[in-house]
Parts: C-alpha cells; sequence; structure tokens
C-alpha cells in the first residue's frame, strides 16, 4: 500500500495527494475540479458531522434546508457580498437539452433560456435572508438560530482534493437577533464551538483571532477565525464566524418591530466549516507511514487481527475474541475483526497502519494460551503484550492517552514554529522558516497588500483581545499599537 509514496521531506504537496488517494478518502473526479469521496473518508466526515451536529443543537440551532440555486438579482442586492464571489460563480442560463440536429449527442436548446440566471449557490447568506424577510415581524420571531448542512460551489481554477475544489461539503449557519449585542455573542460562540471541536476531537490545536478588513468575509462587519498550523509550517482556516450587522437585513429589507414599537432592521451571523477539515486532519497528524487519525474520529478505532495458519486455530480464535469485540463495543469502541482469508497477517497490519486506525490487536494460538495479546499504537508505532482479562479497559485508556497525544504533539509544533520579529529581515527570514510569525503592522489595508505581494504571506488573524505593545510596522515603520499574525497558507 505504501509504495510509491512520496515522503514529507520530498514533497509535501505530493506526499499529501498520495496519502488521500492510496488510504481510500477521495480521488479526483470525471468533472474537473471536484472530488469523490470514498466510504472511508466520508466516513471520517461523518463523524464529523455528529460530533458538530450535536454541538449546534445543545446551543439551540436547528437544521433546515434551502435551494442549491440563487437568482442573479440576489447577489446584486448586498454589494461587497457579489464583489466577494463573482469570480467564483457558476451561473445556469438554461433549462433544458435537445438532440443535436447531426445526430451526434446532445446540445443546449436555444429556446430554453431562464428569463433570470440562477447562481449555483457559493454560500447562502442572499437566498436564506430573502426568505427570513417572510419569517420575522417582530421581536417575538427573534432570534432565528438555523443551520445547514449542504454543498457548494465556488469556481476554483486550482484545486486540491479536500483543501480546495470546486465543489465542497459544509455546514453554512444562519442566524438571526434583536440587537447587535446578541449577534456579536452568538459569533463569539460558535468560534467556541469549533475551537473545541477542533482542539478535544480533531487533537488541532488552533488559535481563535479576528479576520482583517482585507480577509474577511464578503458583506461582513467582522470576521472571527481559527488558525492551524500544518506539519509543513503553513497555515490553514479551519472555521470562519462572522458578524454580518444589519447588512444583509438592509440589502433584502428585514424588519422587525422591537420591544419599544419601533421598527428596526435585523442583527446577522453566519459561520461554517468544510470538507477542508478534512486536509487538516491530514496535515496535522499524519507521517511518512501513512495516516493517523485521532481516535475520536477514527471510522475504526480497534482492528483486531488473528494470526493462524489452520482453519481450526481461526475458529477457536474467532470464539475466544468474541467477548472481546463485545466488551470494547460496550464501552463505545468501534472494532473490526479482520479474519479474512487468503492475506497475510502483515499485509493486514499495513493496511491498517496506512489508514491510520488507532490501535491494533494481534492474537494467535500461542497468545491464547498465555492470555495475552500484542497491542500495536500508531501515533508511535509502539507494540506491548497485554493481558487479555480486562483488555477492554487498557485499549480505551490507551486511545485517550494517544488522542492527547497526537494535540500535544501538534501544538509543541505549533509553539516551536511561532516567531515574533521586529525588522523586515527578520520578517522574511522567519517566513522562510514556516509556521506563525508575530509582527507589527501599521493597521493599514495597503500594507497588508503589499506584505502579500511581496512575500505571499497573509494576516492569519488579529488576536481577539490583543495584548498592547508600541512598535513599528515592518515595512513602513509607521506606529503599530500591537503584532499581528502572518503566515502563508492553504
Amino acid at each position: 500500500m505504501a509504495k510509491n509514496f512520496s515522503s514529507r521531506a520530498e514533497n509535501y504537496s505530493q506526499w499529501y495527494n498520495d496519502l488521500v488517494i492510496k488510504a481510500d478518502l477521495a480521488e479526483n473526479s470525471a468533472v474537473r475540479g471536484c472530488m469523490v469521496i470514498k466510504p472511508y473518508g466520508y466516513a471520517i466526515w461523518e463523524k464529523m458531522q455528529q460530533v458538530l451536529d450535536t454541538k449546534f443543537k445543545e446551543t439551540g440551532h436547528e437544521n433546515a434546508y434551502f435551494p442549491l440555486f440563487i437568482p442573479k438579482s440576489f447577489f446584486s442586492k448586498e454589494a461587497s457580498h457579489v464583489e466577494g464571489f463573482a469570480k467564483e460563480c457558476a451561473v445556469v442560463t438554461h433549462y433544458r437539452l435537445k438532440n443535436s440536429p447531426d445526430g451526434k449527442g446532445v446540445i443546449v436548446d436555444p429556446d430554453a433560456k431562464l428569463e433570470e440566471e440562477l447562481i449555483v449557490r457559493p454560500t447562502s447568506e442572499t437566498i436564506i435572508w430573502d426568505t427570513y424577510r417572510n419569517w420575522i415581524q417582530s421581536y417575538r420571531d427573534l432570534p432565528i438560530l438555523v443551520n445547514q448542512w449542504a454543498n457548494v460551489v465556488r469556481w476554483e481554477m486550482r484545486t486540491r482534493l479536500f483543501l480546495r475544489t470546486a465543489e465542497f461539503l459544509w455546514q453554512e449557519g444562519h442566524t438571526a437577533h434583536a440587537t447587535a449585542d446578541e449577534a456579536l455573542a452568538e459569533a463569539r460562540q460558535m468560534l467556541d464551538v469549533y475551537a473545541d471541536f477542533a482542539e478535544n476531537w480533531m487533537a488541532v490545536p488552533v488559535r481563535k483571532g479576528v479576520k482583517s478588513p482585507n480577509e474577511r468575509f464578503a458583506g461582513a462587519v467582522e470576521t472571527f477565525c481559527i488558525e492551524a498550523m500544518m506539519q509543513d509550517g503553513k497555515a490553514l482556516q479551519a472555521g470562519t464566524s462572522h458578524f454580518l450587522g444589519q447588512n444583509f437585513a438592509k440589502a433584502f429589507d428585514v424588519k422587525f418591530l422591537n420591544k419599544q414599537n419601533q421598527l428596526d432592521y435585523v442583527w446577522a451571523t453566519s459561520w461554517g466549516v468544510s470538507t477542508r477539515l478534512m486536509g487538516a486532519l491530514i496535515m496535522s497528524h499524519s507521517d511518512d507511514n501513512g495516516l493517523v487519525l485521532p481516535p475520536r474520529l477514527a471510522p475504526i478505532q480497534v482492528a483486531i487481527i488473528p494470526i493462524f495458519r489452520k482453519e481450526e486455530q481461526l475458529a477457536i480464535i474467532d470464539d475466544a475474541v468474541k467477548p472481546i469485540i463485545a466488551a470494547l463495543r460496550k464501552k463505545g469502541i468501534s472494532v473490526k475483526y479482520d479474519n479474512r482469508d487468503g492475506l497475510t497477517p502483515g499485509w493486514k497490519f499495513n493496511e491498517y497502519e496506512f489508514k491510520g486506525v488507532p490501535v491494533r490487536i494481534a492474537i494467535g494460538p500461542r497468545d491464547l494460551e498465555n492470555g495475552t495479546a500484542e497491542v500495536a499504537r500508531r501515533d508511535t508505532l509502539t507494540k506491548e503484550i497485554i493481558a487479555l482479562e480486562g483488555i477492554e479497559e487498557y485499549v480505551a485508556n490507551l486511545l485517550e492517552e494517544i488522542q492527547s497525544n497526537l494535540f500535544n504533539k501538534a501544538a509543541a509544533y505549533r509553539e516551536e514554529n511561532t516567531r515574533s520579529v521586529n525588522t523586515w529581515e527578520e520578517f522574511e527570514a522567519a517566513l522562510d522558516k514556516g509556521g506563525f510569525v508575530a509582527a507589527h503592522w501599521d493597521g493599514t489595508p495597503e500594507t497588508e497588500q503589499k506584505i502579500k505581494e511581496m512575500t505571499k504571506a497573509t494576516i492569519r488573524f488579529i488576536p481577539i483581545n490583543p495584548e498592547p505593545e508600541e512598535g513599528k510596522c515592518i515595512l513602513t515603520g509607521n506606529p503599530s499599537p500591537h503584532r499581528v499574525f502572518f503566515a502563508r497558507a492553504y
């Protein structure tokens, strides 16, 4: 399975692509820029969905579904929003095909032109706020706390599996509130939900912050974000939560009668994470031996492999393993017992190692005689001989240890690769080493854009409550009240 598999040091980008394909997570489709998520990859995404969906519902949100198609005129109502997405939109102009007159295939029927073109949603603020106008009349109708699980299309020219594709899966929350304070609290709350998920389920440490005006979501007043660091030192935006102010309410004339019996515009948020999280998961933990998955998101947490030469030996192992499987599952641990014939134990070991299964248990006739099993952990590639009695307790604790170890390892890497600089020369040198670079910036979009053009680095986040530290901008020398965090990013 690991044949022709690039190492991270040789070619990190190729290593990532090889891993996604060879671990059966996804593959490129016949549609340019789109991917097929294979069952093993989708099983990981399903686990992510289940955890996030539970968290959303615990915070009072409900799921709904809105149309895939958005009338073009809707995008004209919020100027900065249409400007932000105009270059990425796929447009539907006709609604029918017909047989080609030359008998070769089909053509678009020129008589089936739509009266108004439809945009395949790149995000749903416009269609949702047009809908909310019908739902909201009074403060009694607020807040509206809605989430949608959906696919979106952003016509990307340069794509990479999970990280950037023309179509991807995500969730998008869209909420409506009576006051600015309520909406801001909602945006901050959902950022915390994302950070908790990234750190405690994905085992990916993240930094919370605010985007600069240049990096802000199109149509937002403020964009909050979580930023993660990958093993090659590049940053990856792992989730965003937007305070939209009253921009979309004004664009779509969504007013309500407040408690003072006065008409006011509604305050809004939107927030989302996507299958890009799969890319973050892969690049944060995996190694040159293949995928490494945190136990809480692994579709298979434990693989049990029988070691046998004769069919009668397998029958004995099969019977002995049944109570072990039952005991593990009773603890909520997902188990796969692989007694497939025709494949050697070594081949199976390699398969589960490459696919990132956190724990592997090997049991043979001699093990049964001794009342033991060999337990291997994927994160450290170490093995131990463990007593079969009480093995479910040992494995449960081991899974938690692996979860913590993956987080701590990633956090240590991030800290080692976060640097503070004071001059332009130090800034360029730090960027070349990779990681986050804390530097002073004069606060102007012009300086930010110039730094991006010169170095391909962007401001990944501004700390939400930055520590005051007067300094001078690394590029212009103008005054700066605190540091911001730059990085090259995916």
